[in-house]
């Protein structure tokens, strides 16, 4: 947890004001009693009035002092508190961003929400807590033991023949509850993908009618959830009873021993009203322990699950320093040099020995099966991943010789599923450019062939685009996502079957703006209409190159290829 806690140095001087505020309050509790055994032994059993007004008054002021301290003890706190959990999430996220794509895969992204969201809170408590409470409530305890003595030595001794045995007893529950509340965070997190899953899929599920079973499995989980919880509470309640038994037992021993004292006269009245008073302030911040182990055990396994994300070496992007020597018309050239890729913690390549080259301005279309290592192979070259061996070279340099922020500079890269974020199209268009104009916005969704759908929308590009673009059609969000990667005038332009929901027209028309571009472009496609406008086609088949050249080349040569034309024509035949 050091990691974590680290983001607390920032802040230890509002922690420090806070620290002693909470002291003057501990330190007042703490003389009350002393006072209140002076107005007793010297002010009432002596009848002395003036006494009584005297020290009363001062026990007031101490009660206004701890009440300001307590005030001010909060605003600072919260200060404190809310700083820190602002940069930890503020660090934790900017972790996550970092994270190569093999390092987001081993994190289920409910768990990194949850990590953001309900963790970072469970740590925020913890800290205000420990500056308000958790610190005071053992201080407490501890000074409350040493004034008894001062007060009175034999009395009070009686008090600490429990205190080791509780002791013990707490150490070994705060155990427990870390055990079990780290199970229950990772209950949140199986309950927050099940939510998630469910609410991205709506539309799938109306339409099959799912949602009786999308109930029962969110109740399941639902259910995992409520057992860990209640079980890691029921460990946690067995605190409060064991505590109250064993400093009550104390109690009565005080009293049972303390009333033989003062009738011997080896104790005045008022020195066992303060060592009373005394234990029943123990007692009454050991009955606390059982709220603070709870939440310091809840907190110790987020902080762990923050911890295992801030701390994980070798999974966050590297970057090369300096600047590319290419020369910009060159950038477009890319080079495939006997590349196998292996997914990490699998053994089966997905990429076999792949080599080709593709020149500065060219399209290359990209034909095979589902499965067949199309996407994988893109995600190559803005180095998503890194190939297991072999050699992929863009401008005729090693891609791993490049600054990683320059490479993907020169990318336009639209995936196979249209991302749109919640906001206005312009914001999405321009979401692929920093500090791009609507000039800029409109002659890329132009490009796109989306600038006419847009105009027709009531309020043009301010149109708000619902989340994950729910109020598009399939062709307008893979339009704007076309759009979103023309906007940067990119020398390398990747599609991945990010045309697939247009029709004939628009995509031809797509087809003929992007040539304009000049830029080099690698376009996974299904259609044998796109791949016949490519000046060469790639051929996949289960990770390997089984054909390349132009459609007329392998019309001629390639066998699998004409099975592929021959079967969309005989579709097209059947329509």
């Amino acid at each position: 947890m050091k990691t974590v806690f680290s983001y607390i140095k920032p802040y230890k001087v509002p922690a420090m004001i806070a620290f002693s505020l909470m002291l003057i309050e501990m330190f007042v509790e703490l003389f009350q009693p002393l006072i209140i055994a002076k107005i007793i032994d010297e002010g009432i059993l002596l009848n002395d009035s003036g006494l009584i007004w005297k020290w009363g008054i001062i026990l007031v002021i101490f009660a206004l002092l701890a009440f300001t301290s307590g005030v001010v003890n909060s605003y600072f706190s919260s200060h404190a508190a809310q700083s820190f959990s602002y940069d930890l999430r503020n660090a934790l996220f900017e972790k996550i961003q970092s994270f190569t794509i093999a390092t987001y895969l081993r994190f289920p992204t409910s768990g990194l929400i949850t990590r953001l969201t309900n963790d970072v809170q469970q740590v925020q408590s913890i800290f205000f807590m420990s500056l308000r409470i958790m610190l005071r409530a053992p201080l407490v305890v501890l000074g409350s033991l040493i004034m008894a003595f001062f007060v009175n030595a034999k009395i009070a001794f009686i008090l600490c023949i429990s205190t080791p045995i509780l002791i013990i007893f707490l150490v070994v529950m705060v155990r427990k509850g870390v055990q079990h509340f780290g199970q229950v965070q990772r209950g949140v997190d199986q309950v927050n993908r099940v939510l998630q899953e469910s609410l991205q899929a709506i539309r799938l599920v109306k339409a099959y009618m799912r949602g009786t079973y999308e109930m029962k499995r969110f109740e399941q989980v639902a259910d995992n959830l409520k057992f860990d919880t209640m079980k890691a509470l029921r460990v946690m309640e067995i605190i409060m009873p064991v505590l109250l038994f064993f400093m009550n037992l104390s109690m009565l021993a005080v009293l049972w021993f303390g009333s033989k004292e003062v009738s011997s006269g080896n104790a005045q009245v008022g020195e066992l009203v303060a060592v009373v008073n005394y234990a029943m302030r123990i007692t009454g911040n050991f009955s606390m322990f059982a709220f603070i182990i709870m939440a310091f055990s809840r907190a110790k396994a987020s902080a762990e699950r923050i911890e295992e994300i801030l701390i994980l070496e070798g999974a966050t992007e590297e970057t090369k320093e300096g600047t590319s020597v290419t020369p910009f018309e060159e950038v477009g050239l890319i080079r495939f040099e006997n590349v196998t890729f292996t997914y990490p913690n699998t053994d089966q390549p997905v990429l076999k020995n792949i080599s080709f080259t593709v020149n500065p301005g060219e399209k290359l279309a990209i034909l095979g099966a589902t499965g067949s290592g199309k996407s994988t192979l893109l995600s190559l070259i803005p180095r998503f991943y890194e190939p297991t061996s072999g050699d992929v070279y863009i401008g005729g340099r090693n891609s791993k010789e490049w600054d990683l922020e320059h490479l993907r500079s020169i990318i336009g890269y639209v995936p196979q599923q249209s991302m749109l974020f919640t906001g206005s199209i312009t914001e999405n268009v321009s979401w692929g450019k920093q500090n791009a104009i609507l000039g800029e916005v409109i002659e890329a969704a132009t490009k796109a062939q989306i600038h006419s759908s847009i105009e027709k929308f009531p309020q043009g590009y301010n149109t708000r685009v619902g989340q994950k673009g729910v109020n598009l059609s399939g062709g307008q969000k893979q339009r704007l996502s076309i759009a979103r990667a023309l906007i940067r005038h990119a020398k390398i332009l990747i599609l991945d079957d990010s045309t697939s929901a247009l029709d004939v027209r628009t995509e031809m028309a797509l087809w003929d703006a992007l040539e304009e571009e000049g830029a080099t472009k690698l376009v996974v496609t299904q259609k044998i209409q796109t791949a016949k406008g490519a000046d060469r086609i790639l051929l996949l088949d289960e990770g390997r190159i089984v054909a390349n050249g132009t459609h007329d080349e392998l019309l001629k040569g390639s066998t699998e290829y004409k099975k592929i034309v021959m079967s969309q024509q005989d579709r097209v035949g059947e329509a």
